[in-house]
């Protein structure tokens, strides 16, 4: 006979926590008894007893688990007809739940956005508190409900609104990023959608970049996250080269670019979320290839176009430098620099890269000195996520057929924060509670996959229909979060991302993971990766969550304000040295197979191109990490533009305005 241990606390449905009561079980089957007539008071006593035994261990236990037991104890007690009422009341009482969570609150909604208090307002770094940003909040969880009651299993639904994972961009019923071939755009034109005004094949880089701007746009609508081009330079060299364009002329011509790209004007008040990938050079397999303009062969290949390249890599740089009227840095497009074995370091182009790098810190560098790959198996998506294509290989399409129409379906971040708390010390039971996460991560993205697939079929997304055709070469992504507290919350505070145990048993964990998508992925016949999920909100939102439910748990940040920290980085102001970073993050960002960045923060601008082009090429050389950004700390003073360093009021505005104040001073005592 077993000691019973009566639990202490009962964990409720709206993730409150109160103390346990007996009583409330008694009374409960006291009023089922009474609704059927099968028994009183004292059948009531006895039966608690019976119920409270088969409890499960431990000091937490949750309303299901003891409506569990008491259905058990009716039946094998045979109250059959009590049994029966008490389960039709709990469904009915669920399905009342249920309904009340699928009705959006409108007044509630509105203000809590008015406001600024839902957590959503600020989830999104490319979205502004605006109108647009109102009506997207609100009708976004409509979505979000439709797809949480509607499509997906109650316990998927219960998973994530309870905060055991979170499933990304639910107020989108779409897919999540999207790469485009630039070659075909060019090649083909912006068209084939009927009843929609059509274009063909741009004949100067004029109406190449303006087809650009309206196709990012268009298929930003069809999507939640970023849209990406991969070879920006080498493929629009050739309208350089056939327009005979000078340098002012490519440079004006991508200042309305940038400029366009960066105009809020997409759904939610949101500017296109968009990303190009520079070649630099003129990759190995587009070398002996002959562009193709306005239906034209043209008279020379892509390899010809070097100096064509430099000019619109040259004029890029200029322009992203130089920034809006009042100075402010254009946000998008992000720039990524496939950085190869024959990357000019010493160019003046190269010069004028790292100068903006060291000033703003906008490029992302992709890693192919010290990896075996080669810049045409890589297509960057976005500030995340890098495709590993080579796994396309599987799909029989072939490495080259598909490399630039990849993407992601969906992603779902799992809470590793929580899996330290609820199992520590207990290595066993972490992973085992991880792989029950993970079997519904991978079931709602199978769901997802089916789901927009029947939509894009049924034309709900017209342009991706016509551009893409197919998701199979489409990734389902699932994501980690908090690394960093799981290893202090698993170990009483004694590891971490920053120490060797704690890293190893972090690589440990991530191993696991990529074992179980290696399974779903033969499984499903679907492609699937591992990413170190851009958190940005949910970050947030998991610690919330975990603070009401267990008061108890290592977090960052402060009461008011907790979260976790991204994926397995370090822990925020851990370290300013950039080589203890790499040293100590080089293993686990290699372990992520769908996309991941290491920020070197920096605490002002570096002190010139030459040190941030020795840092790059240092970091790249030595160290296997697949993508990096260098991450200088800045300010804009509407007045004197570019400030190095973090300044809450503008030093020079200040120098200002004393110099002012001591002529106004002077002034008076000659007066006097």
């Amino acid at each position: 006979m077993r000691t019973q241990s009566w639990p202490r606390w009962l964990n409720k449905r709206d993730g409150s926590r109160v103390a346990f009561d007996s009583g409330k079980i008694e009374r409960a089957i006291e009023r089922a008894g009474a609704a059927t007539g099968e028994l009183g008071v004292a059948q009531a006593h006895i039966l608690t007893r019976a119920v409270m035994p088969l409890l499960p261990e431990g000091p937490e236990l949750t309303v299901e688990q003891i409506q569990d037991c008491v259905e058990r104890v009716l039946m094998e007690a045979g109250y059959y007809p009590t049994a029966r009422a008490y389960i039709v009341y709990r469904e009915r009482h669920g399905r009342l739940r249920r309904e009340r969570r699928s009705l959006v609150d409108v007044a509630a909604s509105m203000n809590e956005y008015l406001r600024r208090e839902d957590w959503r307002v600020q989830a999104n770094a490319n979205q502004g508190y605006s109108l647009g940003g109102l009506i997207l909040n609100v009708s976004g969880k409509v979505v979000a409900n439709y797809w949480l009651d509607e499509v997906y299993s109650p316990e998927i639904g219960a998973a994530h609104r309870e905060a055991d994972l979170h499933i990304h961009d639910l107020d989108m019923l779409a897919g999540y990023c999207a790469g485009w071939s630039l070659r075909t755009l060019l090649h083909e034109g912006f068209n084939g959608v009927p009843g929609r005004i059509e274009a063909g094949p741009p004949k100067h880089l004029s109406s190449a970049l303006g087809q650009m701007v309206n196709f990012l746009g268009t298929l930003q609508n069809e999507w939640a996250g970023a849209q990406a081009f991969s070879s920006f330079d080498t493929y629009l060299a050739p309208f350089v080269r056939q327009d005979g364009l000078s340098y002012p002329q490519v440079r004006q011509l991508l200042q309305e670019f940038i400029y366009n790209l960066n105009v809020p004007s997409r759904w939610g008040t949101q500017t296109p979320f968009t990303n190009l990938t520079f070649d630099w050079v003129c990759p190995q397999d587009l070398r002996e290839q002959v562009p193709v303009i306005g239906g034209e062969e043209m008279l020379f290949c892509y390899g010809d176009l070097q100096h064509e390249m430099d000019l619109i890599n040259r004029a890029y740089i200029d322009v992203m430098m130089a920034g809006d009227a009042r100075g402010r840095v254009f946000t998008f497009p992000i720039p990524t620099y496939n950085i190869t074995h024959d990357f000019p370091w010493d160019s003046d182009n190269a010069t004028r890269l790292f100068e903006m790098t060291a000033r703003y810190g906008l490029p992302y560098f992709q890693n192919f000195l010290n990896s075996d790959m080669q810049p045409n198996q890589v297509r960057s998506m976005c500030c995340r996520l890098q495709l590993d294509v080579r796994e396309l290989l599987k799909r029989g399409n072939g490495l080259f057929g598909s490399a630039e129409q990849t993407g992601s379906l969906g992603v779902v971040t799992i809470n590793c924060a929580r899996l330290g708390h609820t199992h520590a010390g207990d290595l066993p039971g972490l992973l085992a509670r991880l792989d029950g996460l993970l079997d519904l991560a991978f079931e709602s993205l199978e769901v997802k996959r089916k789901v927009i697939q029947h939509h894009m079929d049924a034309g709900l997304y017209p342009y991706t229909k016509r551009y893409l055709g197919t998701l199979r070469n489409h990734f389902s992504t699932i994501g980690v979060n908090g690394l960093h507290e799981m290893l202090r919350n698993f170990t009483g505070d004694r590891e971490g991302m920053h120490t060797e145990a704690g890293a190893a048993l972090a690589l440990q964990v991530l191993d696991h993971v990529r074992a179980r998508l290696v399974d779903y992925q033969e499984r499903s016949g679907h492609l699937y990766n591992l990413e170190a999920t851009p958190a940005e909100g949910t970050t947030y939102r998991f610690a919330k969550e975990d603070l009401k439910r267990y008061p108890g748990i290592l977090q960052a940040g402060c009461a008011d304000a907790p979260y976790y920290t991204n994926s397995s980085q370090l822990p925020v102001g851990f370290t300013d040295d950039p080589f203890e970073a790499l040293s100590l993050q080089d293993a686990a960002q290699c372990k992520y197979t769908g996309g991941t960045v290491l920020h070197l923060y920096m605490g002002e601008r570096i002190s010139s191109a030459a040190a941030c082009r020795q840092l790059v090429r240092a970091a790249l050389s030595r160290f296997r990490l697949p993508y990096l950004t260098i991450t200088p700390t800045f300010s804009i003073c509407p007045v004197h533009g570019y400030l190095a360093g973090e300044h809450e009021f503008c030093p020079r505005c200040d120098e200002a305005l004393l110099q002012q104040q001591a002529s106004t001073c002077c002034g008076a005592c000659s007066d006097a």
